[in-house]
């Protein structure tokens, strides 16, 4: 997928437009039908889009169709280039749970090439490193994530949220292992402070 999938979206219709694979690749006009619908539910796109055109969506919608496109010829793998680009925070998290699903529920490989680490910190297990056309890394996220030299040797800015914790670490904090999302952090931070843990709209 492209990293503006606007590029990649060229049909009257959105449903056209998601047919357009699979009828070029011979599938039946069943068989086309059946797919749309398929990954339309997957990606939840709502059906009274389909007679509209793609340029009419929003940024997201579009995101969405474009995935549809690709899922809809039944591949074995995709490979998104910066798929979060240019949405903003409520779009990035509706496209990070599309990938997961796509992964776990619908068992796809999915390779995702991304500057930003937030990104990989989310979604990826295992991270390849890249720099002036030479593999630097080749591992787990974790082991990568740990080594911050690595990463800025790179070129790359480890998440603000792996530099809080070696911080933490440093000061004495109990750490077995990184965390990438806020939730557990804070959780880890409160453990560590042996502090009684807050729920939302409790107040203090």
């Amino acid at each position: 997928m492209f990293q503006y999938p606007e590029y990649q979206l060229f049909e009257e219709t959105v449903y056209k437009d998601i047919a357009f694979g699979p009828q070029n690749l011979g599938f039946s006009e069943e068989e086309i039908k059946r797919k749309v619908k398929e990954v339309c539910d997957l990606l939840e796109i709502p059906h009274q889009l389909l007679e509209k055109s793609p340029f009419e969506l929003s940024g997201g919608q579009k995101r969405r169709v474009a995935i549809a496109g690709i899922l809809a010829m039944d591949p074995e793998c995709l490979i998104l280039d910066e798929p979060t680009a240019g949405l903003d925070m409520r779009g990035r998290k509706r496209i990070f749970n599309i990938i997961e699903r796509l992964h776990k529920e619908a068992k796809k490989t999915i390779i995702l090439i991304s500057h930003s680490l937030e990104d990989v910190a989310m979604l990826c297990e295992r991270v390849i490193i890249l720099s002036k056309g030479k593999i630097n890394f080749d591992g787990s996220k974790h082991q990568a994530f740990e080594n911050v030299e690595l990463l800025e040797k790179s070129g790359l800015l480890p998440p603000d949220i792996l530099y809080l914790q070696h911080r933490l670490k440093l000061k004495g904090f109990k750490i077995d292992k990184f965390e990438y999302s806020i939730e557990k952090v804070a959780d880890m931070i409160v453990k560590n402070l042996h502090l009684p843990f807050v729920e939302e709209g409790d107040g203090f």
